[in-house]
């Protein structure tokens, strides 16, 4: 079962599926004020980009905005229902340059109980419920905040079933991510990290990989961090370790300069639209056969989300 903005359904109804974006969400204030382009609140442009995606032949996406980055549930369920894509929403919390000065003094407990509340009654007073639940870290550290966010998403998930989405920043701390998630008993089958590719080490993937997580590769068209063939290079070092299995894709194009309804940017027609004929052309020059080059797309848009935002029995 999958939980959507407008209700469950089976993993075989999700389809093609963006595995990491963002429609609706912003930083906090002072953030904004710094850089505005961090702010994408207008649902007319989310409505619009997520039509673009749906002429690409994206039938679902996963909508990364969580509560400390502006979430807005209620929004998100209009732009399904008028569009017909698929949108898994976002339970729990970022990382800690968001929410550490708000959520300073909550224990893990009242941590716990509004992330189950985000996944089983809803989010921001409305009963639009979460299908994944977030949290994160900064750049190679974990501050005392996001380590108690941590476990209390670890224990949310074992409560609800929901699948867990881990943010890295720049690709860092994802291992010592693992290593409290596994003091909290979790599955590690359960765990999608992303960002990874800010960090295209692909002993750290393999690794990564090998424990059963998810690694979502995403930030493709932002040529600004790496060019498109080292997170090509990235994610077949992985396939041709095993692990194919194990791969999401996603954009998280979450500025204004990104997103084809605000600037004209690549938006969510470059994956399906751009980057998809380029793979396909790529791993053929690498001599891979026209049936397995499409039972890998496949595999990263439709069998592994499929999988990986099924939840689970609680445990």
């Amino acid at each position: 079962m999958i939980r959507t903005v407008t209700g469950d359904i089976s993993a075989g109804e999700l389809g093609f599926t963006y595995s990491h974006e963002h429609l609706i969400g912003s930083p906090p204030r002072w953030k904004v004020e710094q850089d505005p382009d961090l702010e994408i609140l207008d649902e007319d442009k989310a409505l619009a980009e997520t039509l673009i995606a749906r002429e690409v032949g994206v039938r679902s996406m996963y909508e990364a905005s969580a509560w400390d980055y502006g979430r807005d549930p209620a929004a998100l369920r209009r732009i399904s229902e008028r569009t017909g894509v698929r949108i898994i929403a976002c339970a729990g919390f970022n990382k800690g340059e968001w929410f550490d000065d708000l959520i300073a003094d909550w224990p893990v407990e009242r941590l716990t109980e509004q992330i189950v509340a985000d996944v089983t009654e809803g989010m921001n007073g409305t009963d639009v419920r979460g299908g994944v639940i977030k949290f994160g870290t900064g750049y190679n550290h974990i501050s005392p905040v996001e380590e108690r966010v941590i476990r209390a998403a670890a224990r949310a998930h074992r409560s609800t079933g929901a699948t867990l989405h881990g943010h890295t920043e720049t690709g860092t701390m994802a291992l010592e991510q693992i290593d409290i998630l596994r003091e909290e008993g979790v599955d590690l089958r359960r765990v999608g990290f992303v960002h990874l590719t800010r960090n295209p080490d692909p002993f750290l993937h393999r690794q990564i990989a090998a424990q059963g997580a998810y690694l979502c590769y995403d930030g493709f068209s932002k040529i600004k961090y790496l060019p498109e063939s080292t997170r090509i290079d990235c994610l077949l070092a992985v396939v041709e370790a095993g692990h194919a299995d194990r791969l999401l894709i996603g954009g998280d194009l979450a500025r204004r300069t990104d997103l084809e309804s605000y600037t004209g940017g690549p938006g969510l027609r470059y994956i399906a639209g751009r980057w998809l004929p380029r793979l396909r052309e790529d791993l053929a020059d690498r001599g891979y056969s026209g049936d397995r080059i499409e039972e890998l797309v496949r595999q990263l848009f439709v069998t592994n989300p499929a999988a990986y935002f099924d939840m689970v029995e609680p445990y």
